[in-house]
């Protein structure tokens, strides 16, 4: 049998009765004779309660030691649900052992409250699997080398799984979560937006990236870069389904093209309403030019995403760029204070209004008018066009954000995603 990774989300674990009911799932895939890890999130709602614990007490401050606390504070709540289940499985005659991701250990480097990983020793799991146990490791967490623990980010589960199994080897790293796989589209959208039974894994690359909230594109990376191959899947389905079933259900993400993959032009719409749009105006057009605008946003720690520039008119050029909408005011505030006049600009304009729209495919690499049909759908809804990016395999449009379901909706109709 194989080594399965496990990773449940916190609505998975909201409460001791849906923890009753992942420990039977997961014993049910133990009794099968699989070597199971599992790699949990807070229970739902926990971190949230955590953060405005300390909150409370001071307001955020950018600084090293405040953010080191803030990790030590969230990574509680993984402790939690991870001993809980232990509890469970324990209870359900299944031997278990729970463990920090410092005592793996998951190392990181020294960035709090965003860290990235850089090893796992996987020693003490191989062994603790060998005797039988159900190995359950906290997810969101890790130590960087001075022995602080760190966090990952919100979404950092997804990673740590990922991360955990491409370590472990393991034959496919199962993401539990509250829908039953990647579907076309948001079906709270499109109802009849349909679930993928295969996504191959840069499109879901370029879904997460994006706006699709499916999985954290971390994770996604990771998967990519280790070759795990991935599963996404309902928690809520019976624990007691056949585990057959069960093993084939939600979409896989894969790393094997196939005829009917390429058959599809367009697999996916993704949308992102978390979006600002920021305008440079009348700035002088001369070498140099882009990187003291967006240097100045860079070394803000500021992510910057679609990016234009007008044709030069008389010496002068517009320069326009979207960032998160959570950093909408800082980024306009930056420019204003510190780039407007350095560089000759005219003004500094911004949008909040707004939103991407992106469709997503394998099969645009070798199709031609994907983009044309895209552009021809949105105008016969009367929607005017901001900004567009481009990729081998997505086109992304930033429109004005009213318009961001009619879009969506005409989208999908329009490359049948709706047909099976």
């Amino acid at each position: 049998m194989a080594l399965i990774v496990h990773k449940y989300g916190g609505t998975s674990m909201g409460s001791t009765e849906r923890i009753r009911t992942v420990a039977k799932r997961v014993a049910k895939w133990a009794r099968a004779g699989h070597q199971i890890v599992v790699v949990p999130s807070a229970m739902s709602g926990e971190t949230n309660r955590l953060l405005g614990l300390a909150k409370e007490l001071a307001p955020a401050k950018p600084d090293e030691s405040y953010s080191r606390e803030l990790d030590m504070l969230a990574s509680t709540g993984e402790q939690a649900s991870s001993a809980l289940l232990a509890i469970a499985l324990q209870a359900e005659g299944q031997p278990s052992i729970s463990y920090a991701g410092w005592q793996v250990a998951i190392k990181t480097n020294s960035a709090f409250t965003k860290a990235r990983i850089e090893s796992i020793d996987d020693a003490r799991v191989l062994a603790d699997l060998e005797q039988g146990k159900v190995v359950i490791i906290t997810g969101f967490q890790g130590v960087d080398e001075n022995g602080h623990i760190t966090t990952l980010g919100r979404g950092g589960s997804d990673t740590s799984a990922v991360a955990v199994a491409a370590a472990l080897k393991a034959a496919e790293c199962l993401i539990y979560t509250d829908v039953d796989g990647v579907y076309t589209t948001d079906p709270r959208v499109v109802p009849e937006a349909r679930r993928l039974h295969t996504v191959y894994f840069e499109e879901m690359l370029e879904m997460a990236s994006m706006g699709s909230k499916v999985l954290q594109i971390r994770s996604v990376e990771f998967a990519g870069k280790y070759k795990v191959p991935m599963r996404v899947l309902s928690s809520f389905t019976p624990w007691d389904i056949d585990i057959n079933e069960e093993a084939a259900s939600g979409t896989l993400i894969t790393f094997e093209e196939d005829e009917q993959m390429e058959q599809a032009v367009v697999s996916g719409i993704a949308f992102n309403r978390d979006e600002a749009k920021i305008s440079v105006l009348g700035v002088p057009d001369k070498p140099g030019i882009a990187y003291q605008i967006l240097g100045a946003v860079a070394d803000a720690n500021i992510e910057v995403d679609v990016i234009i520039q007008n044709l030069s008119k008389d010496g002068k050029t517009d320069f326009s760029f979207t960032v998160h909408r959570n950093d909408y005011a800082k980024t306009l505030d930056l420019l204003k204070e510190k780039v407007l006049h350095s560089v000759g600009a005219a003004e500094v304009s911004g949008d909040a209004k707004i939103c991407k729209v992106s469709i997503v495919g394998i099969g645009m690499r070798s199709h031609v008018g994907v983009a044309s049909k895209m552009f021809r759908a949105l105008s016969e809804e009367g929607i005017n066009i901001q900004m567009i990016s481009t990729s081998e395999i997505k086109t992304s449009v930033v429109i004005d954000e009213k318009y961001m379901e009619l879009a969506v909706r005409a989208l999908h109709k329009a490359f049948d995603l709706d047909q099976a």
